[in-house]
């Protein structure tokens, strides 16, 4: 039996989010064979660390630009 080539990874986290969605959607229906459930997992875990990992990276990002301190958002409610 040949081995079925591995997904490629997401474009973006959006892609990421929105495959991670359908493959949900999918599962929940319930009309996956327990093959494909399996697969559908695998595939869901790779993609949940990929959105992780992203938001991970963000984060970091935010960090630096914000030197590492956070500042309290303000709103001009004094009208």
């Amino acid at each position: 039996m040949a081995k079925a080539s591995k997904p490629a990874a997401p474009e973006s986290f959006e892609a990421a989010l929105t495959e991670l969605e359908t493959l949900i959607s999918n599962m929940e229906n319930g009309q996956l064979t327990l093959e494909a459930s399996l697969g559908a997992y695998q595939r869901g875990s790779e993609l949940l660390k990929f959105c992780q990992g992203k938001l991970a990276d963000t984060q970091q990002q935010v960090r630096i630009l914000e030197n590492d301190t956070l500042k309290l958002f303000e709103t001009d409610d004094a009208n």
